[in-house]
């Protein structure tokens, strides 16, 4: 790639004295970059393993403790490494191992307020198994997002539209944009949508009962952490538990129906 390519250009103007992409920190080294996990910031240079690019996107593909990553975006990548960029191409590329076309849609978001896509726009062009996807009502929609982008899963700062949902902010995920529904949230939504479908069983709860449940699946949401992020088959998915926590919390709030 050029090295005058506008989007690279535009990112290191950023720089200053060193910016977080993500979990990846950026500083400037000499006429080339440094890239280090953002908890390493502190750590000697001799103190880190030495990486390649082709290392890294390797390295990103499991977590420290070997588990497959799913999504890229996840806040989970391993530190304790460092990688040298001599250039503006080099450290492009190595971006890119981290975090695959996040800063050319950086850069997209810089030059257009319409980046991103909406939720309904996204899905109701989906065929196949996804044609599920747009089924969800709008209420459904925002309990979805919320779930399955929630910071404990993915650092992206979602941009794309859910109807009365705001968008997250950088101080609230990270620089890295997301411009449109990723294969991970699309294959919770048509679970979701899977879910909705089927027939309603079980007592109905008193009010005291349902704090109850709700303090029981906090409790599993925050044990779940070594769970298989995206294995949406289990009911004990992090995903799936918090997804049913915004449901019940909702339905708990809402004002109670009147008899006739």
């Amino acid at each position: 790639m050029p090295t005058h390519h506008p989007a690279i250009r535009a990112f290191v103007s950023q720089i200053g004295e060193g910016l977080t992409f993500g979990q990846v920190r950026v500083q400037k080294r000499g006429r080339g970059y440094e890239l280090r996990h953002r908890d390493d910031l502190g750590r000697a240079p001799d103190a880190l393993r030495l990486i390649s690019a082709i290392e890294a996107r390797q390295m990103s593909q499991s977590t420290s403790t070997g588990v497959f990553r799913p999504l890229k975006g996840s806040p989970d990548l391993p530190a304790g490494w460092r990688l040298e960029a001599g250039d503006l191409a080099e450290l492009d590329f190595a971006l890119g191992q981290f975090y695959p076309g996040s800063i050319a849609d950086w850069f997209t978001v810089q030059q257009r307020s319409d980046a991103a896509i909406s939720y309904r726009d996204y899905t109701e062009r989906q065929t196949g198994m996804y044609r599920l996807t747009a089924m969800v009502t709008d209420a459904q929609a925002r309990h979805i997002a919320r779930a399955c982008c929630d910071v404990r899963f993915c650092l992206k700062r979602r941009l794309w539209a859910v109807p009365d949902l705001p968008a997250d902010t950088v101080e609230e995920k990270s620089m890295v944009p997301c411009l449109e529904p990723c294969p991970v949230l699309m294959e919770f939504a048509r679970k979701a949508a899977r879910i909705e479908q089927e027939e309603p069983t079980g007592p109905a709860l008193h009010p005291e009962e349902v704090r109850s449940v709700l303090a029981l699946i906090e409790q599993a949401e925050a044990a779940s952490s070594q769970a298989r992020q995206a294995d949406f088959a289990d009911p004990l998915n992090p995903r799936r538990l918090l997804l049913l926590l915004h449901k019940l919390s909702a339905a708990s709030a809402a004002p109670a129906k009147t008899g006739e």
